[in-house]
């Protein structure tokens, strides 16, 4: 599956458009990585905790919608855009979202 955030794919043809297709994952953040997340925040530095579980959900919702183009006949999806939120009471939870077109290509 070829996944782009351009509008085509450089030395192929969109046959068919199949219909937009989406990925979401919405991740619970735990304890220890707030711990020391907020550490880091006090002293400075980068939060590896963060950074793993945000690299995982943004995997996760791009196999999702690659998943779902592929149920749709697609070869590629043209046109990704990736969106993060945090969600909850506490903004205890991340939301990645990816959305594109699902086509298929000559």
């Amino acid at each position: 599956m070829i996944v782009t955030t351009t509008p085509s794919v450089e030395g192929r043809t969109i046959r068919t458009y199949q219909g937009i297709v989406f990925g979401e994952v919405v991740s619970g953040v735990d304890f220890f990585r707030d711990f020391g997340a907020g550490l880091r925040n006090f002293f400075g530095g980068r939060s590896a905790g963060y950074e793993e579980e945000l690299q995982k959900a943004r995997e996760e919702a791009i196999a999702e919608m690659c998943d779902r183009a592929a149920k749709l006949g697609a070869d590629a999806v043209v046109g990704v855009d990736v969106d993060y939120e945090v969600l909850g009471a506490n903004n205890g939870m991340l939301m990645v979202s990816v959305s594109g077109t699902a086509v298929q290509l000559d």
